[in-house]
Protein backbone atom coordinates (compact mmCIF):
# COMPACT_ATOMS: atom_id res chain seq x y z
CA UNK A 1 0.00 0.00 0.00
CA UNK A 2 1.03 3.21 -0.98
CA UNK A 3 0.04 6.88 -0.24
CA UNK A 4 0.09 9.91 -3.26
CA UNK A 5 0.26 12.81 -0.99
CA UNK A 6 -1.77 15.68 -2.16
CA UNK A 7 -4.92 17.11 -3.34
CA UNK A 8 -6.39 13.67 -5.30
CA UNK A 9 -9.98 14.32 -6.24
CA UNK A 10 -10.86 11.00 -8.45
CA UNK A 11 -8.91 8.10 -9.62
CA UNK A 12 -9.24 5.16 -11.56
CA UNK A 13 -7.20 1.95 -13.42
CA UNK A 14 -6.45 1.94 -17.33
CA UNK A 15 -6.64 -1.52 -18.61
CA UNK A 16 -3.19 -2.18 -20.36
CA UNK A 17 -1.66 -5.16 -22.45
CA UNK A 18 0.08 -7.82 -20.57
CA UNK A 19 -1.27 -6.71 -16.94
CA UNK A 20 1.56 -3.71 -17.35
CA UNK A 21 -1.74 -1.44 -15.79
CA UNK A 22 -1.48 2.31 -14.91
CA UNK A 23 -3.41 4.66 -12.62
CA UNK A 24 -4.99 7.75 -13.64
CA UNK A 25 -5.30 10.22 -11.33
CA UNK A 26 -7.06 13.96 -10.98
CA UNK A 27 -5.61 16.09 -8.66
CA UNK A 28 -6.65 19.72 -7.70
CA UNK A 29 -4.99 23.03 -7.03
CA UNK A 30 -4.75 23.67 -3.26
CA UNK A 31 -4.77 27.38 -3.53
CA UNK A 32 -4.93 30.06 -5.49
CA UNK A 33 -1.33 30.60 -5.33
CA UNK A 34 -0.58 27.03 -5.55
CA UNK A 35 2.34 26.55 -7.65
CA UNK A 36 1.30 23.54 -8.81
CA UNK A 37 -1.78 23.54 -11.69
CA UNK A 38 -4.81 21.24 -11.47
CA UNK A 39 -3.53 18.31 -13.63
CA UNK A 40 -4.21 14.53 -14.62
CA UNK A 41 -1.53 12.13 -13.71
CA UNK A 42 -0.90 8.95 -15.27
CA UNK A 43 0.82 6.33 -12.59
CA UNK A 44 2.17 2.54 -13.68
CA UNK A 45 1.71 -0.08 -10.63
CA UNK A 46 3.49 -2.49 -9.63
CA UNK A 47 2.38 -5.79 -8.75
CA UNK A 48 4.89 -7.44 -7.09
CA UNK A 49 5.05 -4.49 -4.67
CA UNK A 50 1.78 -3.80 -4.71
CA UNK A 51 2.63 0.51 -5.30
CA UNK A 52 2.37 3.14 -7.56
CA UNK A 53 5.36 4.38 -9.02
CA UNK A 54 6.40 7.58 -7.12
CA UNK A 55 6.47 10.10 -9.64
CA UNK A 56 4.02 10.37 -12.69
CA UNK A 57 4.76 9.04 -16.08
CA UNK A 58 2.44 11.40 -17.85
CA UNK A 59 0.83 14.48 -17.16
CA UNK A 60 -1.72 16.95 -18.66
CA UNK A 61 -1.85 20.32 -16.80
CA UNK A 62 -5.48 21.82 -17.57
CA UNK A 63 -5.98 25.44 -17.97
CA UNK A 64 -6.81 27.79 -14.95
CA UNK A 65 -10.41 28.74 -16.70
CA UNK A 66 -11.08 24.99 -16.69
CA UNK A 67 -10.77 24.30 -12.99
CA UNK A 68 -10.13 21.28 -11.34
CA UNK A 69 -10.88 17.69 -12.29
CA UNK A 70 -14.04 16.30 -10.34
CA UNK A 71 -14.73 12.61 -11.88
CA UNK A 72 -13.02 10.62 -14.69
CA UNK A 73 -14.17 7.57 -16.26
CA UNK A 74 -11.73 5.38 -18.53
CA UNK A 75 -12.79 3.41 -22.12
CA UNK A 76 -12.35 -0.41 -21.60
CA UNK A 77 -9.74 0.10 -24.25
CA UNK A 78 -7.47 2.06 -22.06
CA UNK A 79 -6.96 4.71 -24.85
CA UNK A 80 -9.40 7.23 -24.21
CA UNK A 81 -9.96 9.19 -20.78
CA UNK A 82 -12.90 11.56 -19.75
CA UNK A 83 -11.97 14.13 -16.99
CA UNK A 84 -15.30 16.39 -15.98
CA UNK A 85 -14.09 19.71 -14.57
CA UNK A 86 -15.23 22.17 -12.05
CA UNK A 87 -15.89 24.66 -14.47
CA UNK A 88 -18.74 22.63 -16.02
CA UNK A 89 -17.37 21.12 -19.30
CA UNK A 90 -15.91 17.76 -20.02
CA UNK A 91 -12.62 17.16 -21.60
CA UNK A 92 -11.11 14.30 -23.44
CA UNK A 93 -7.74 12.59 -23.24
CA UNK A 94 -6.03 10.73 -25.36
CA UNK A 95 -3.50 7.97 -24.31
CA UNK A 96 -1.18 6.91 -26.73
CA UNK A 97 2.63 5.16 -26.38
CA UNK A 98 4.30 2.75 -24.97
CA UNK A 99 4.61 2.73 -20.72
CA UNK A 100 8.01 4.14 -21.25
CA UNK A 101 6.88 6.85 -22.87
CA UNK A 102 3.55 7.65 -22.44
CA UNK A 103 1.78 10.94 -23.64
CA UNK A 104 -1.08 12.52 -23.54
CA UNK A 105 -3.65 14.64 -26.19
CA UNK A 106 -6.41 16.73 -24.42
CA UNK A 107 -9.39 17.53 -27.04
CA UNK A 108 -12.69 19.40 -25.95
CA UNK A 109 -16.07 17.22 -26.26
CA UNK A 110 -17.97 19.89 -28.12
CA UNK A 111 -21.64 18.13 -26.71
CA UNK A 112 -19.93 18.88 -23.31
CA UNK A 113 -19.12 21.81 -23.22
CA UNK A 114 -20.82 24.26 -20.79
CA UNK A 115 -22.93 21.62 -19.38
CA UNK A 116 -22.77 22.05 -16.01
CA UNK A 117 -20.70 20.03 -13.66
CA UNK A 118 -20.70 16.68 -13.82
CA UNK A 119 -21.33 13.89 -10.94
CA UNK A 120 -21.32 10.72 -12.81
CA UNK A 121 -19.38 9.75 -15.96
CA UNK A 122 -19.94 5.96 -17.16
CA UNK A 123 -18.69 4.17 -20.12
CA UNK A 124 -20.39 1.10 -21.13
CA UNK A 125 -18.62 -2.45 -20.43
CA UNK A 126 -18.10 -2.85 -24.20
CA UNK A 127 -17.58 0.60 -25.02
CA UNK A 128 -19.60 1.67 -27.51
CA UNK A 129 -21.82 3.85 -24.74
CA UNK A 130 -20.78 6.87 -22.31
CA UNK A 131 -23.20 8.51 -20.29
CA UNK A 132 -23.10 11.72 -17.88
CA UNK A 133 -25.04 12.62 -14.78
CA UNK A 134 -25.38 16.42 -14.27
CA UNK A 135 -25.81 18.01 -10.77
CA UNK A 136 -28.74 19.25 -11.95
CA UNK A 137 -30.08 16.47 -13.03
CA UNK A 138 -29.34 15.84 -16.41
CA UNK A 139 -29.10 12.60 -17.93
CA UNK A 140 -27.13 12.17 -21.55
CA UNK A 141 -26.15 8.94 -22.89
CA UNK A 142 -23.75 8.70 -26.26
CA UNK A 143 -22.66 6.31 -29.20
CA UNK A 144 -18.86 5.95 -28.93
CA UNK A 145 -16.71 7.69 -30.02
CA UNK A 146 -19.40 9.35 -32.37
CA UNK A 147 -20.98 11.06 -29.59
CA UNK A 148 -24.70 10.63 -31.16
CA UNK A 149 -27.14 11.37 -28.37
CA UNK A 150 -29.04 8.16 -27.73
CA UNK A 151 -30.69 10.18 -24.78
CA UNK A 152 -30.47 13.79 -23.64
CA UNK A 153 -32.89 14.13 -20.32
CA UNK A 154 -32.90 17.17 -18.59
CA UNK A 155 -34.96 16.28 -15.93
CA UNK A 156 -33.87 12.89 -15.37
CA UNK A 157 -33.42 13.15 -11.77
CA UNK A 158 -33.30 15.62 -9.26
CA UNK A 159 -29.68 15.61 -8.84
CA UNK A 160 -27.32 12.55 -9.52
CA UNK A 161 -26.23 10.56 -7.17
CA UNK A 162 -24.69 7.36 -8.93
CA UNK A 163 -24.95 5.12 -12.47
CA UNK A 164 -23.89 2.32 -13.55
CA UNK A 165 -23.89 0.21 -16.87
CA UNK A 166 -25.68 -3.36 -17.12
CA UNK A 167 -22.76 -6.22 -18.59
CA UNK A 168 -24.46 -6.23 -21.22
CA UNK A 169 -24.67 -2.46 -22.13
CA UNK A 170 -28.38 -2.72 -22.55
CA UNK A 171 -29.69 -1.07 -19.73
CA UNK A 172 -27.98 1.65 -17.60
CA UNK A 173 -28.83 2.05 -13.93
CA UNK A 174 -28.99 5.79 -12.68
CA UNK A 175 -30.03 7.11 -8.42
CA UNK A 176 -30.67 10.52 -7.15
CA UNK A 177 -30.09 12.52 -4.16
CA UNK A 178 -33.69 12.52 -3.44
CA UNK A 179 -33.14 8.68 -3.12
CA UNK A 180 -34.99 7.40 -6.30
CA UNK A 181 -33.70 5.07 -9.08
CA UNK A 182 -34.70 5.10 -12.56
CA UNK A 183 -33.74 1.83 -14.75
CA UNK A 184 -32.86 3.04 -18.59
CA UNK A 185 -32.60 1.04 -22.05
CA UNK A 186 -29.64 2.25 -23.62
CA UNK A 187 -30.70 1.45 -27.01
CA UNK A 188 -33.31 3.70 -27.65
CA UNK A 189 -33.21 5.70 -24.45
CA UNK A 190 -36.61 4.64 -23.08
CA UNK A 191 -37.05 4.75 -19.00
CA UNK A 192 -37.65 1.37 -18.11
CA UNK A 193 -38.91 1.41 -14.56
CA UNK A 194 -38.25 3.16 -11.36
CA UNK A 195 -37.40 0.69 -8.54
CA UNK A 196 -39.76 0.40 -5.80
CA UNK A 197 -38.90 1.71 -1.72
CA UNK A 198 -40.50 2.06 1.10
CA UNK A 199 -41.56 5.88 2.10
CA UNK A 200 -38.44 5.72 4.74
CA UNK A 201 -36.05 4.42 2.24
CA UNK A 202 -33.20 6.11 0.25
CA UNK A 203 -31.22 4.84 -2.95
CA UNK A 204 -27.83 5.45 -2.73
CA UNK A 205 -25.47 3.62 -4.89
CA UNK A 206 -26.39 0.77 -7.45
CA UNK A 207 -23.33 -1.56 -9.39
CA UNK A 208 -25.06 -4.27 -12.04
CA UNK A 209 -23.15 -7.54 -11.11
CA UNK A 210 -20.38 -8.34 -13.23
CA UNK A 211 -20.10 -12.49 -13.25
CA UNK A 212 -22.64 -13.41 -16.25
CA UNK A 213 -24.45 -15.68 -14.99
CA UNK A 214 -26.31 -13.35 -11.94
CA UNK A 215 -28.63 -10.86 -13.82
CA UNK A 216 -28.66 -8.48 -10.49
CA UNK A 217 -28.38 -4.88 -9.40
CA UNK A 218 -26.72 -4.05 -6.18
CA UNK A 219 -27.97 -0.80 -4.33
CA UNK A 220 -26.65 0.20 -1.15
CA UNK A 221 -30.12 1.93 0.88
CA UNK A 222 -30.31 3.94 3.96
CA UNK A 223 -33.20 3.15 6.28
CA UNK A 224 -33.40 5.47 9.27
CA UNK A 225 -29.87 4.55 10.74
CA UNK A 226 -29.18 1.44 8.85
CA UNK A 227 -26.88 0.81 6.34
CA UNK A 228 -27.92 -1.76 4.28
CA UNK A 229 -26.98 -3.39 0.82
CA UNK A 230 -30.02 -4.19 -1.49
CA UNK A 231 -30.55 -6.88 -4.34
CA UNK A 232 -32.83 -6.62 -7.47
CA UNK A 233 -33.78 -9.19 -9.93
CA UNK A 234 -33.12 -7.92 -13.63
CA UNK A 235 -35.60 -10.03 -15.17
CA UNK A 236 -38.28 -8.24 -12.57
CA UNK A 237 -36.68 -5.53 -11.25
CA UNK A 238 -38.39 -5.99 -7.81
CA UNK A 239 -35.89 -6.55 -4.95
CA UNK A 240 -34.99 -9.96 -3.55
CA UNK A 241 -33.24 -9.31 -0.04
CA UNK A 242 -30.63 -7.11 1.45
CA UNK A 243 -28.10 -7.39 4.26
CA UNK A 244 -26.04 -5.24 6.21
CA UNK A 245 -22.45 -5.64 4.93
CA UNK A 246 -21.02 -1.86 5.82
CA UNK A 247 -23.41 -1.14 8.89
CA UNK A 248 -22.45 2.15 8.55
CA UNK A 249 -23.28 5.02 5.25
CA UNK A 250 -21.72 4.36 2.12
CA UNK A 251 -19.89 7.09 -0.54
CA UNK A 252 -18.54 4.49 -2.91
CA UNK A 253 -19.42 1.13 -4.18
CA UNK A 254 -17.34 -1.10 -6.72
CA UNK A 255 -17.64 -4.73 -8.60
CA UNK A 256 -14.90 -6.67 -9.72
CA UNK A 257 -14.71 -7.48 -13.29
CA UNK A 258 -14.67 -10.76 -12.92
CA UNK A 259 -18.03 -10.41 -10.55
CA UNK A 260 -16.92 -12.31 -7.74
CA UNK A 261 -16.69 -9.15 -5.53
CA UNK A 262 -18.14 -6.07 -4.43
CA UNK A 263 -16.52 -3.44 -2.50
CA UNK A 264 -18.21 -0.29 -0.23
CA UNK A 265 -16.41 2.65 1.16
CA UNK A 266 -17.67 4.28 3.97
CA UNK A 267 -17.94 8.20 4.55
CA UNK A 268 -15.64 7.69 7.54
CA UNK A 269 -12.69 6.23 5.68
CA UNK A 270 -13.41 2.14 6.17
CA UNK A 271 -13.47 -0.42 3.18
CA UNK A 272 -15.12 -3.35 3.14
CA UNK A 273 -14.61 -6.02 0.31
CA UNK A 274 -17.79 -8.95 -0.19
CA UNK A 275 -17.80 -12.25 -1.55
CA UNK A 276 -21.07 -12.27 -3.98
CA UNK A 277 -21.46 -16.10 -3.81
CA UNK A 278 -22.17 -16.21 -0.40
CA UNK A 279 -23.01 -11.89 0.23
CA UNK A 280 -20.14 -12.26 3.24
CA UNK A 281 -17.80 -9.57 4.03
CA UNK A 282 -14.00 -11.36 3.37
CA UNK A 283 -11.84 -8.53 3.41
CA UNK A 284 -11.77 -5.35 5.63
CA UNK A 285 -9.54 -2.22 5.98
CA UNK A 286 -10.58 -0.24 9.04
CA UNK A 287 -9.98 3.60 8.75
CA UNK A 288 -8.13 3.36 6.17
CA UNK A 289 -8.51 6.92 4.95
CA UNK A 290 -9.08 7.80 8.53
CA UNK A 291 -12.02 10.52 8.77
CA UNK A 292 -12.58 11.13 5.55
CA UNK A 293 -14.89 9.92 2.83
CA UNK A 294 -13.62 7.51 0.01
CA UNK A 295 -14.39 9.14 -2.93
CA UNK A 296 -13.28 6.95 -5.22
CA UNK A 297 -12.97 2.90 -5.07
CA UNK A 298 -11.60 0.68 -7.99
CA UNK A 299 -11.04 -3.11 -8.56
CA UNK A 300 -7.40 -3.84 -10.22
CA UNK A 301 -8.21 -5.42 -14.16
CA UNK A 302 -6.23 -8.25 -13.19
CA UNK A 303 -4.96 -8.37 -9.01
CA UNK A 304 -7.05 -8.93 -6.18
CA UNK A 305 -6.33 -4.83 -5.30
CA UNK A 306 -8.18 -2.06 -5.09
CA UNK A 307 -7.51 1.98 -5.13
CA UNK A 308 -9.35 4.35 -3.14
CA UNK A 309 -9.06 8.48 -2.81
CA UNK A 310 -10.13 10.86 -0.32
CA UNK A 311 -9.25 14.66 -0.11
CA UNK A 312 -7.20 13.93 3.28
CA UNK A 313 -5.20 11.00 2.10
CA UNK A 314 -4.55 11.34 -1.31
CA UNK A 315 -4.79 8.01 -2.78
CA UNK A 316 -3.85 4.89 -1.66
CA UNK A 317 -3.26 1.02 -3.50
CA UNK A 318 -4.32 -1.84 -1.22
CA UNK A 319 -4.19 -5.59 -1.52
CA UNK A 320 -7.02 -7.42 -0.46
CA UNK A 321 -6.88 -10.85 2.24
CA UNK A 322 -9.06 -12.85 -0.74
CA UNK A 323 -7.70 -15.52 -2.90
CA UNK A 324 -5.95 -14.39 -5.76
CA UNK A 325 -7.33 -16.56 -8.36
CA UNK A 326 -9.03 -14.87 -11.13
CA UNK A 327 -11.83 -16.14 -13.41
CA UNK A 328 -11.56 -15.00 -16.97
CA UNK A 329 -14.81 -12.89 -17.28
CA UNK A 330 -15.29 -9.46 -18.75
CA UNK A 331 -11.99 -8.70 -20.55
CA UNK A 332 -10.25 -11.03 -19.08
CA UNK A 333 -9.87 -13.59 -21.13
CA UNK A 334 -7.40 -14.86 -23.85
CA UNK A 335 -9.68 -13.24 -26.34
CA UNK A 336 -9.68 -10.13 -24.25
CA UNK A 337 -10.83 -7.64 -27.67
CA UNK A 338 -9.74 -4.58 -25.39
CA UNK A 339 -6.12 -5.65 -24.47
CA UNK A 340 -5.66 -6.59 -28.59
CA UNK A 341 -7.10 -3.40 -29.78
CA UNK A 342 -5.05 -1.57 -27.71
CA UNK A 343 -1.83 -3.03 -29.62
CA UNK A 344 -3.34 -2.84 -33.29
CA UNK A 345 -4.62 1.18 -31.95
CA UNK A 346 -1.14 2.20 -30.71
CA UNK A 347 0.20 0.37 -34.18
CA UNK A 348 -2.06 2.92 -36.20
CA UNK A 349 -1.31 6.09 -34.47
CA UNK A 350 2.07 5.96 -35.10
CA UNK A 351 1.00 5.40 -38.96
CA UNK A 352 -2.15 7.31 -39.70
CA UNK A 353 -1.38 10.22 -37.09
CA UNK A 354 -3.89 11.36 -34.25
CA UNK A 355 -5.64 13.95 -36.04
CA UNK A 356 -6.35 11.52 -38.60
CA UNK A 357 -10.18 11.96 -38.81
CA UNK A 358 -11.10 8.51 -40.05
CA UNK A 359 -8.75 6.84 -37.46
CA UNK A 360 -11.74 6.27 -34.53
CA UNK A 361 -14.10 4.85 -37.23
CA UNK A 362 -11.34 2.18 -38.62
CA UNK A 363 -11.02 1.17 -34.83
CA UNK A 364 -14.50 1.22 -33.86
CA UNK A 365 -15.17 -1.01 -36.98
CA UNK A 366 -12.08 -3.52 -35.59
CA UNK A 367 -14.00 -3.27 -32.52
CA UNK A 368 -17.08 -4.66 -34.15
CA UNK A 369 -15.24 -7.03 -36.36
CA UNK A 370 -13.57 -8.53 -33.21
CA UNK A 371 -16.75 -9.16 -31.65
CA UNK A 372 -18.09 -11.33 -34.79
CA UNK A 373 -14.76 -13.11 -35.27
CA UNK A 374 -14.90 -14.59 -31.02
CA UNK A 375 -18.82 -15.01 -32.09
CA UNK A 376 -17.67 -17.08 -34.69
CA UNK A 377 -15.06 -19.08 -32.73
CA UNK A 378 -17.36 -20.13 -30.38
CA UNK A 379 -19.80 -21.30 -32.69
CA UNK A 380 -16.99 -23.16 -34.55
CA UNK A 381 -16.34 -24.73 -31.07
CA UNK A 382 -19.63 -25.31 -30.20
CA UNK A 383 -20.22 -27.23 -33.81
CA UNK A 384 -16.66 -29.60 -32.81
CA UNK A 385 -18.18 -30.10 -29.44
CA UNK A 386 -21.48 -31.37 -30.89
CA UNK A 387 -19.99 -33.62 -33.48
CA UNK A 388 -17.64 -35.11 -31.18
CA UNK A 389 -20.78 -36.11 -28.78
CA UNK A 390 -22.86 -37.18 -31.92
CA UNK A 391 -19.42 -39.54 -33.43
CA UNK A 392 -19.66 -41.36 -29.55
CA UNK A 393 -23.30 -42.19 -29.78
CA UNK A 394 -22.77 -43.55 -33.15
CA UNK A 395 -19.62 -45.63 -31.23
CA UNK A 396 -21.34 -46.41 -28.11
CA UNK A 397 -24.27 -48.26 -30.07
CA UNK A 398 -22.43 -50.36 -32.31
CA UNK A 399 -19.66 -51.16 -29.60
CA UNK A 400 -19.25 -54.26 -28.62
CA UNK A 401 -16.11 -53.32 -25.87
CA UNK A 402 -16.13 -52.28 -22.14
CA UNK A 403 -18.59 -49.66 -22.75
CA UNK A 404 -21.47 -52.11 -24.14
CA UNK A 405 -20.94 -55.47 -23.20
CA UNK A 406 -23.87 -57.28 -25.57
CA UNK A 407 -26.09 -59.96 -24.02
CA UNK A 408 -25.25 -63.66 -25.27
CA UNK A 409 -28.12 -65.65 -26.79
CA UNK A 410 -28.37 -67.91 -23.67
CA UNK A 411 -28.35 -64.88 -21.24
CA UNK A 412 -31.28 -63.43 -19.59
CA UNK A 413 -32.37 -60.10 -20.33
CA UNK A 414 -30.91 -57.72 -18.46
CA UNK A 415 -32.70 -56.53 -14.91
CA UNK A 416 -34.82 -53.95 -15.11
CA UNK A 417 -34.33 -51.34 -12.62
CA UNK A 418 -37.18 -51.74 -9.56
CA UNK A 419 -35.25 -55.44 -9.16
CA UNK A 420 -32.25 -53.33 -8.54
CA UNK A 421 -33.70 -50.71 -6.28
CA UNK A 422 -36.65 -52.98 -4.68
CA UNK A 423 -40.29 -53.08 -5.17
CA UNK A 424 -41.68 -49.82 -4.46
CA UNK A 425 -45.03 -51.11 -2.90
CA UNK A 426 -42.61 -53.52 -0.24
CA UNK A 427 -41.86 -52.22 3.25
CA UNK A 428 -38.10 -51.58 2.41
CA UNK A 429 -38.48 -48.10 0.72
CA UNK A 430 -34.84 -47.84 -0.59
CA UNK A 431 -34.22 -52.18 -1.43
CA UNK A 432 -31.55 -54.21 -0.93
CA UNK A 433 -28.52 -51.72 -1.04
CA UNK A 434 -30.08 -48.80 1.02
CA UNK A 435 -30.57 -45.15 0.25
CA UNK A 436 -28.95 -44.14 -3.06
CA UNK A 437 -27.76 -40.95 -3.53
CA UNK A 438 -28.98 -39.66 -6.82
Amino acid sequence: MEAEQGRVTCASWIRRPENAHLVAMGRSKRRHDDDHPSSLQIFSFDPLTTSLSSSPSATHVFEEEEGDPVNLAVHPSGDDIVCSTASGGCKLIELYGREANLKLLAKDLLPLQGVGPQKCLAFSVDGSRFATGGVDGHLRIFEWPSMRIILDEPKAHKSFQDMDFSLDSEFLASTSTDGSARIWNTNDGVPLTSLTRNSDEKIELCRFSKDGTKPFLFCTIQKGNKALTAVWDMSTWKKIGHKRLLRKPASIMSVSLDGKYLALGSKDGDVCVVEVKKMEVCHWSKRLHLGSSIESLEFCPSERVVVTTSTEWGALVTKLNVPADWKAGTGQSGLDGSRFLSKLIHCGRGLFGEENTNFRKVVQAAREGLKILISVIYLVLLGLFLASAIAFYIFFQNSDSFWKLPIARDQTAQPKIKAILGDPQSEDKWGAFGPLDM
